[in-house]
């Protein structure tokens, strides 16, 4: 059986939907939302190639390694991202949460807060991961800040780890929660959810 299985998870703002070949042409409208694959610290598909980045991603999924989700904005009722499940261990129950990115209009909003928030709680409750991993550029420093406010620690950097669209070479923080730190992590997102946000406090993330 396959690990881990695709699954439906709900919030209050959002819910995860497995990544579908239908949704091609509502992402394609949510990455024109902020002309997000311009953005030179990340890789985000352009419209044009969001059929075949769908089509990667669950070639990913069938090979085991890949559990991938569309991210269903509730007030909208619009797709306004994906995200995933990658670099999938099941030897080890280890996965890393990435290859994420938000429509401009959702970004410093409750929704990406709430995403992870979703991921870590099905990742260390009901798939019994002992640690999940979230990698993004150095220089992606609201990326950074985001993965720091959930409670993830810096586990070190990747110098020259990956060659970027526009030629440059990336240095990677990689962080991770443990399953022994989830229950504090779970407390602080809890807590991020329910206190009044602003501009300052808000999480974001435009990709990783």
């Amino acid at each position: 059986m396959a690990w881990p299985e695709p699954v439906t998870l709900a919030g209050e703002h959002a819910t995860l939907e497995p990544l579908a070949p239908a949704h091609a042409a509502e992402l394609a409208l949510a990455c024109a939302d902020g002309q997000l694959w311009e953005l030179w610290y990340t890789t985000v598909p352009r419209p044009d190639a969001m059929a075949a980045e769908i089509e990667r991603r669950l070639g990913l999924l069938r090979a085991g390694s890949m559990l991938p989700f569309s991210v269903r904005h509730h007030a909208s009722g619009r797709l306004v991202g994906m995200t995933t499940y990658m670099n999938v261990d099941a030897t080890h129950r280890r996965v890393e949460i990435g290859s994420t990115w938000y429509a401009a209009s959702v970004q410093r909003t409750a929704l990406n807060t709430e995403c992870k928030a979703m991921l870590l709680r099905h990742a260390f409750e009901a798939l019994g991961c002992i640690a999940v991993e979230f990698r993004t550029h150095y220089l992606n420093h609201a990326s950074r800040r985001a993965i720091e406010r959930l409670g993830a620690r810096l586990d070190g950097v990747l110098r020259s780890h990956m060659r970027m669209p526009n030629g440059t070479l990336r240095d990677t923080a990689v962080y991770s929660v443990t399953a022994a730190e989830w229950p504090p992590v779970r407390a602080n997102l809890e807590w991020m959810l329910r206190r009044p946000r602003t501009g300052a406090n808000a999480g974001t993330n435009a990709g990783n």
